[in-house]
């Protein structure tokens, strides 16, 4: 019993927003529009059935359309996002062991120059290297 009343409310409550609705022009306007375009399709299509059939057909065909677009697309979601579930712990090790090759390619290529600065000395040149007159003419 309370229900029953509880649906009347809810009636009766929609029935006044509506009606106060009204007392805008614009929304009286838009309500008087798409009454007479409802009306004016209900009459085709009651004339011309196989028109409605056509078109409920169309819009049936896009909305299955779509769901097998989606479905697609979320089962290839679904399957990348299990290859990178996979991957990634190889990822990681990859990542890991190229990283450790290179701290230890660091530590190789500081030790090979630290050695080599050390025991690098300057050649000594002979003397007639030295003097002018052959540096000169030998640069022209």
């Amino acid at each position: 019993m309370s229900e029953s009343k509880f649906v009347k409310g809810m009636l009766v409550g929609a029935i006044a927003g509506a009606g106060i609705s009204l007392f805008d022009r614009a929304t009286r306007e838009d309500v008087k529009f798409r009454l007479k375009t409802v009306s004016y399709d209900v009459r085709y299509y009651s004339k011309n059935r196989e028109d409605l059939k056509l078109k409920l057909q169309e819009k049936a065909d896009k909305l299955q359309t779509v769901y097998n677009q989606f479905t697609q697309d979320a089962q290839y979601i679904t399957d990348k996002v299990e290859e990178i579930k996979e991957l990634t712990p190889q990822v990681k090790t990859l990542v890991t062991d190229t990283k450790d090759a290179f701290v230890h390619s660091k530590e190789e290529y500081k030790s090979i120059v630290k050695n080599e600065e050390d025991d690098f000395e300057m050649p000594l040149l002979p003397e007639h290297v030295y003097d002018e007159k052959k540096f000169t003419q030998e640069r022209e």
